[in-house]
């Protein structure tokens, strides 16, 4: 796939995604992130230059919101694959009819809203796998009319606003990812054995350069755990203001979710999470998630 620098976004214009005719556009949502693809129906098969210029919008806004789509997990399953091989889910996955898609929801086992709500700390999905997630696309199915936000904060601003001393400062350290801890630190069910063995922990550059772009960005979130060679509370000090830091509103940007949205993120160089400003008990909200493979860090 081709490789695209990103450059500076203009929130309103349509951007043409290509010097050839493309059946869709692009529209800024956010002077930080984030763009509308227009025109496109995901349920029809894409070919390989209206894939291309999909991947070259995703680098240079790192995240893509498709409206109004219609689709099955198969279909949701086989636009994924266009991109790359899919990552499997660690923990047990409520999708089992389909295993490659994971269903994300507020729903109990009777169907109803339980309260409850995952995912609501900063985290890049799957980021204590060797090689991390590459992107994650999520499908909504039921949303709350207003509130249920997926929140996103741009690695790439956060460290490009640091000083250059700080800079070099934090491009000497690696993290340490890890499923089991980021687990007890969320106070949710402890890992299991197989889930241990499965996901060990893993060391990762907390300064991570893109793959695709070149671009330096911070690599952390809810599964990065301590810092090599730190005193374990030093570390999680750093980790803990550095997050504080990268998750200030200036960083950051919601979407907020209409029903048959289809979502795209980098995981490489954005942390997300769900806000829970709605009605969690009373009001679903059901999304369909597939994972794309990602590569070793650097």
């Amino acid at each position: 796939m081709p490789n695209l620098t990103p450059q500076p976004q203009s929130a309103a214009p349509l951007i043409p995604p290509a010097s050839q005719p493309l059946p869709f556009q692009v529209r800024g949502l956010s002077g930080i992130m984030g763009a509308e693809v227009l025109g496109l129906d995901l349920a029809q098969p894409i070919d390989d230059a209206t894939r291309d210029a999909i991947y070259d919008a995703f680098l240079t806004h790192q995240a893509l919101v498709f409206r109004k789509q219609n689709l099955s997990k198969a279909q949701q399953v086989e636009f994924t694959k266009r991109f790359g091989p899919l990552e499997a889910h660690i923990d047990s996955n409520r999708g089992a009819d389909i295993p490659e898609v994971h269903i994300v929801s507020n729903l109990g086992s009777d169907g109803k809203p339980s309260g409850k709500m995952g995912a609501t700390a900063w985290h890049t999905d799957k980021s204590y796998r060797t090689a991390p997630s590459l992107a994650t696309l999520l499908h909504a199915i039921h949303t709350p009319p207003a509130g249920g936000e997926t929140c996103f904060a741009n690695m790439y601003a956060a460290y490009e606003a640091l000083p250059a001393a700080r800079q070099a400062e934090l491009a000497e350290l690696r993290v340490v990812h890890s499923w089991e801890l980021s687990r007890i630190k969320a106070g949710g069910s402890l890992a299991t054995e197989a889930e241990i063995r499965s996901a060990p922990p893993v060391s990762h550059p907390l300064v991570r350069t893109h793959p695709d772009t070149g671009r330096k960005c911070l690599y952390m979130g809810e599964h990065a755990c301590y810092i090599e060679g730190r005193p374990m509370e030093e570390g999680q000090a750093l980790l803990q203001e550095l997050e504080a830091y990268a998750t200030q509103p200036r960083f950051v940007f919601q979407h907020q979710w209409q029903d048959g949205d289809l979502l795209m993120w980098d995981n490489r160089c954005l942390l997300h999470r769900a806000a829970s400003n709605f009605d969690v008990g009373r009001i679903p909200r059901v999304l369909h998630r597939t994972c794309l493979r990602g590569a070793p860090t650097f």
